[in-house]
């Protein structure tokens, strides 16, 4: 599925999409939920999760306006079922971000550089200090929280799970 921007004067954007695990109830909605935001409608190539019987998953890159990852992690957010990971590339204008959303552990944010590194600013440095010497933990274990190891830790078996599937681009708008 091939789109572009429906305003020209929106900045371009770009990221991948990855739903690793979804209940097949759940794909229509998804998909209207991602085409909503990217405004064009979106099929995706679905294919069975083995390692979760019953859901299935999808990759995708896509193309949009700034903010879009944001606005599709979102609308994701309400489906308790549903594990996945968007991202958006960073621009000379913008930091990138990846965001990660599993069922028992909710949606997990990161600014990413344009080498996909995660940016952690300094104040959620000192915080994780702060928690650190409060909650009796180690600065590292504080750090892991705000670096989304959880996140990746849960994510991972079902990232290398579909290793076969293919790539389309998802645009903005009508071509």
């Amino acid at each position: 599925m091939v789109a572009q921007p429906q305003n020209r004067s929106q900045a371009p954007a770009r990221g991948a999409l990855f739903i690793y695990s979804a209940p097949t109830a759940l794909i229509p909605h998804i998909e209207w939920a991602i085409g909503n935001v990217l405004g064009a409608p979106v099929s995706l190539e679905w294919s069975a999760q083995p390692i979760s019987p019953g859901t299935l998953r999808a990759e995708s890159p896509w193309h949009g306006a700034v903010g879009s990852a944001s606005k599709i992690a979102s609308a994701m957010r309400g489906w308790h079922y549903v594990r996945f990971e968007i991202t958006e590339e960073a621009t000379s204008t913008n930091d990138g971000a990846r965001f990660q959303g599993t069922p028992s552990l909710g949606i997990h944010h990161s600014i990413m550089g344009v080498h996909g590194d995660i940016y952690v600013n300094e104040d959620r440095i000192r915080g994780s200090a702060k928690r650190a010497l409060k909650n009796g933990t180690s600065l590292e274990e504080e750090l892991e929280e705000v670096l989304g190891a959880l996140w990746d830790e849960e994510l991972e078996p079902f990232r290398y799970s579909g290793d076969q599937l293919s790539i389309r681009w998802l645009k903005t708008g009508s071509s």
